[in-house]
């Protein structure tokens, strides 16, 4: 009955257009009156200043302040120049650069989003101009910008690490094989739909060029690189906090803006507002999420709800498959963020119950809230490219679904061989 009272008061805000954030402290505030006997404002007080007073927090308007100065740079220009020459001998040509543009950009940006929209303004005019299928490039582009999400630093696993009480920057380094073999999947699907269609494939454009020539536009890349290796290897070697390192890629970004010109006093302003706009957004919702955990603490539910899938007998494969298909129904009607704080206060019991390793499962959820970014009707990386290029919503669901396979495949993979997640972070060094 508790369960079925949160729900319908939730749904009933969320559809009255309530904010996210204020509804989950309507439905925490609703639940502490009906349900416990202590006084909701003092559990409110508590719950929203322990949530937002964390230092733990602070990576996350860093980290997403790199991303907007680096979404107003050359950056993507650059990577285009440098990473075009290359694909000429690879299959699928310069649709690769999608997949490998997407997999560099989120090293550096953190957001699903912005990656999307960052690849897709500097790829898709390219692609359309050569004479690449529009349904491949969009639906490429859609797929490769969710590894924002999973390639670190990633904003959905600073808000999962402070939900779950997890080392963000554990979850940071366990994001980068996962990463990787989720780029390798896309590359591979874009070289087999390559091969199986050679005559819609033009003409490499840079067979002209020597080696020589390749190598000196490749030198674009060469300050991405060096940012990702500060922010990342500061990270793996123990050097920095989570925190720390988005200090270092806030300063790196700046010096990258203005040594490429794109630094101007309206380009900074805008970046900064950006990031207050997306990180008050954020911090709201976290501060509302923990309000609602104090209130269903109060309420017994998450420990009944544990006991009861324990009772159940479920194994570990059958409640990651049941977690699996409730998060992708889930993704069409909530963004990533608002899942995860939605669910994290009910979910980790029965997850801890089960014996799954924290850091794991922060990878697993990344993966499953990444398959929400292309799901309809609210998919965030449906509506950027929707956006860019006027098509149908539904058309670009679409041509992204074999990219969504490859998803649950990444997840299969993650859970047959948990170690693709988990042995990289009992390598790191130090903090």
């Amino acid at each position: 009955m508790a369960v079925a009272i949160f729900l319908a008061i939730l749904f009933l805000l969320l559809g009255a257009g309530v904010w996210i954030g204020l509804s989950l402290i309507g439905v925490a505030w609703i639940g502490m009156e009906m349900f416990t006997p202590r006084p909701a404002g003092d559990a409110m007080a508590i719950a929203v200043f322990g949530s937002l007073s964390s230092w733990t927090l602070t990576a996350l308007p860093l980290f997403i302040w790199m991303g907007e100065i680096l979404f107003r740079s050359k950056l993507s220009e650059d990577m285009f120049r440098a990473l075009a020459p290359w694909m000429g001998r690879v299959p699928g040509r310069l649709l690769q650069t999608n997949v490998i543009g997407c997999a560099i950009f989120a090293a550096i940006s953190g957001s699903s989003a912005a990656t999307c929209a960052t690849i897709g303004k500097m790829t898709l005019p390219e692609l359309k101009k050569r004479g690449y299928p529009d349904g491949i490039a969009i639906g490429s582009l859609a797929g490769s910008g969710t590894l924002g999400l999973l390639i670190p630093p990633s904003i959905i696993m600073i808000v999962y690490g402070v939900s779950a009480d997890v080392s963000i920057a554990r979850l940071f380094i366990a994001g980068v094989i996962p990463g990787i073999m989720l780029a390798l999947l896309f590359g591979g699907y874009v070289a087999w739909w390559a091969w199986r269609n050679p005559s819609l494939v033009p003409k490499d454009d840079f067979a002209d060029l020597d080696f020589m020539a390749k190598l000196k536009q490749s030198g674009g890349l060469i300050p991405t690189v060096l940012l990702i290796v500060a922010v990342l290897g500061s990270i793996y070697a123990g050097i920095a906090t989570a925190t720390e390192s988005a200090a270092i890629g806030v300063v790196g970004a700046l010096v990258l803006s203005a040594v490429q010109g794109s630094l101007t006093r309206e380009n900074f302003v805008a970046a900064l507002l950006g990031a207050t706009r997306t990180t008050t957004m954020i911090m709201l919702i976290l501060a509302g999420s923990a309000f609602l955990t104090i209130a269903m603490g109060f309420t017994g539910l998450p420990r009944d709800l544990a006991l009861w899938v324990k009772e159940q007998n479920f194994s570990p494969l059958m409640l990651i498959a049941a977690l699996t298909v409730f998060f992708v129904i889930l993704g069409c009607f909530l963004d990533g963020i608002s899942m995860v704080v939605l669910t994290m206060a009910v979910l980790l019991p029965m997850v801890q119950a089960a014996g799954f390793d924290l850091v794991w499962f922060g990878i697993f959820i990344v993966l499953v809230v990444e398959m929400a970014q292309i799901t309809p009707p609210v998919g965030f990386n449906l509506f950027v490219l929707q956006g860019m290029t006027g098509r149908n919503i539904f058309w670009i669901a679409k041509v992204s679904l074999p990219f969504f396979f490859l998803m649950v495949v990444a997840v299969a993979l993650i859970v047959a061989f948990p170690g693709l997640a988990t042995w990289l972070p009992s390598q790191m060094l130090g903090r």
